[in-house]
């Protein structure tokens, strides 16, 4: 599996999620970003790279802007080879397409001095930086979120070069970046402004107090970059959503972008359930009261331009409601969420070492498609918790009734503490052992999470267990008190010998309907319970092995277990009644139970005390 847990406990509650916050960069989508479309100066350049379409002046502006106002790298390879580039995602693909333009990266990095930088901010979607061109002309360069950067834009360049006012056009930029995130591609803009120099601080205090100005700026492009949905992203999510986990995508992208991701992943299953609240912006999910969020929380499916905060909002809301969160996240920033929620998720690709250290479970191979596996182990992991507390309840139940009846009836006990000692490794250890490697099953899939209140022990557990409880007590006990009598021993001079007959085949009985029950635990609600059990190994070899102990105890061990050698007819008989426990078991899953946890029915009153007590 592409995943490496950081908190076993994590692996059982994520069997229990009720719904996952997914990032949608890297996890819903490839991250393999590719420029695939521009709009400079009111024109959309077809290529996006066609530098012949733009004015050089855009041209130089943006080789500049771009070089600068960057993480990332330009490697040129001196024998011709292909370029190399490094950075972010984003970064990459939006260098890659300066290149093509004819950007000379090291070249335009020469021409120009940084005098002051604003790393991208997660709440702010943008970064920027202060340069001193050779000529002594400071320029403030932006890159950003292509809606909030417009904002911020008081004109364009046109296809002629010239500087013209933005008011009469902002409608159609809009339209253009609407456009974009429609097609599912993120939008990026680039701006940028001249600064006065009596604005520029002169010491490095002053710089340190500068705040870029983020007003009037010029818009030189805004370009539409392409991350295509992961394959196995859509059938991913549709098993997540039939096994009633509820995904949500939350992404710092436009809105319209975050929308038609969800429609190609699946998420949003029509265009007509992208509505509010379902789809909604992470400003206005940030604006409701503590209340307001509860309601509207459960009714999200896609929330875009949110801000870290914004995410730890939802999670909150959500583990109010009384859903159990699983989170994605990748950055720094998230690692709030992370710690917040009952699963956090990192990325073992893009995630940081510091949201790797609030998570629970690393997903090493950045897939949505690894999230659902974890659930799906988290969900086997859980089940095989429940068989074998199914398991071991109806022996303690069992063991305890008929020792418990017999003391008090006749003053004897059927089993002694040493066959009780090994009844107990049967059913602790190896039992475990033989339940716990049970492998997930596609059936787990198709049933509702647990949740959060659900009971630990189900009423299918419950009508199982005493089902199988009440035979064995029934059977032992009919075989305590009369069993001198159906088998026969009354007639053996020795009555001694007989009574140690009559109760070793008590405790073989009994060991051998432990066995025969362990099948039936392997699937508390499927009829077959057989199904699949030839493929695990080791559940077999524990049967097995329990098995050869138990006649070694019988026929060799006696000193040591009070137990005397039993002929071929008992051992039949030990084994008859073991078996019939298959059977019964069919027939007892055929009983339909209700569908309100019997606990729910004893803790009633007592809430209803509780509650009237606070009153």
């Amino acid at each position: 599996m592409d995943i490496q847990v950081r908190r076993l406990s994590a692996c059982e509650t994520m069997g229990s999620a009720t719904t996952i916050c997914s990032d949608k960069t890297g996890t819903l989508t490839l991250n393999e970003m590719t420029v695939v479309e521009a709009v400079i100066g009111k024109k959309k350049a077809n290529p996006p790279d066609d530098s012949s379409q733009l004015p050089g002046s855009v041209v130089s502006l943006l080789s500049e802007g771009v070089a600068q106002n960057s993480t990332g790298n330009v490697f040129v390879p001196k024998d011709g080879s292909n370029i190399e580039i490094s950075g972010s995602p984003t970064e990459k693909a939006i260098l890659y397409w300066a290149v093509k333009l004819g950007m000379k990266f090291d070249t335009a990095r020469s021409e120009s001095k940084i005098l002051h930088v604003f790393p991208f901010n997660s709440e702010k979607k943008r970064g920027g930086v202060a340069l001193q061109r050779a000529d002594s002309e400071v320029h403030i360069h932006w890159k950003g979120a292509a809606e909030i950067v417009l904002a911020s834009c008081s004109g364009y360049i046109d296809s002629n070069g010239c500087l013209q006012s933005i008011n009469d056009d902002k409608e159609f930029f809009k339209v253009a970046i609407d456009e974009m995130a429609a097609n599912s591609l993120r939008c990026v803009a680039l701006a940028y402004r001249v600064c006065e120099k009596e604005k520029v601080p002169t010491d490095e205090e002053g710089f340190n107090r500068w705040i870029l100005p983020e007003d009037n700026l010029v818009l030189l492009a805004i370009v539409g970059i392409k991350d295509p949905c992961r394959p196995g992203v859509k059938d991913a999510v549709k098993i997540c959503m039939d096994a009633g986990v509820k995904v949500r995508m939350v992404t710092g992208d436009n809105i319209q972008t975050a929308r038609a991701i969800a429609l190609e992943c699946g998420i949003l299953s029509s265009a007509e359930d992208a509505t509010g609240p379902t789809i909604i912006e992470g400003r206005v999910f940030r604006d409701l009261s503590d209340k307001e969020r509860e309601q509207v929380a459960t009714k999200i499916t896609v929330m875009g331009r949110s801000s870290p905060s914004d995410k730890l909002l939802l999670v909150q809301a959500l583990r109010k409601g009384g859903d159990v969160v699983a989170v994605t996240g990748d950055g720094t920033n998230d690692a709030p969420a992370l710690h917040e929620a009952d699963i956090g998720l990192s990325m073992g690709i893009q995630g940081t070492e510091v949201a790797k250290e609030s998570s629970d479970i690393i997903i090493l191979d950045d897939n949505f498609s690894s999230v659902v596996k974890v659930v799906r182990w988290g969900r086997s992991v859980y089940a095989n918790i429940q068989k074998f507390i199914q398991f071991q309840l109806t022996v303690n139940v069992a063991a305890l009734v008929i020792n418990v009846v017999a003391a008090i009836s006749s003053g004897d006990v059927p089993l002694n503490s040493v066959q009780l000692l090994w009844v107990n490794l049967i059913m602790d250890t190896l039992g475990a052992l033989a339940l716990a490697t049970e492998p997930p099953t596609d059936n787990l899939m198709h049933r509702s999470p647990v949740g959060r209140r659900e009971p630990l022990i189900t009423n299918i557990m419950w009508r199982n267990l005493l089902i199988q409880a009440s035979y064995q007590v029934t059977v032992l006990l009919v075989l305590n008190f009369e069993g001198m009598t159906i088998l026969h021993l009354k007639d053996d001079p020795d009555s001694t010998h007989a009574y140690k007959v009559k109760n070793t085949l008590i405790f073989n009985a009994f060991v051998m309907c432990q066995l025969f029950n362990e099948f039936n635990a392997r699937k508390p609600e499927e009829i077959n319970c057989f199904k699949g059990v030839t493929k695990n190994y080791l559940f077999m070899g524990i049967i097995g092995f329990t098995l050869i102990l138990q006649i070694i105890i019988i026929e060799f061990l006696g000193k040591f277990t009070s137990t005397v050698r039993l002929d071929w007819q008992l051992w039949l008989v030990s084994i008859g009644i073991g078996i019939i426990s298959w059977p019964l078991a069919v027939v007892g899953k055929l009983i339909p139970v209700p569908k309100t946890p019997v606990a729910s029915y004893f803790t009633k009153p007592f809430r209803r005390y509780t509650s009237s007590r606070n009153a």
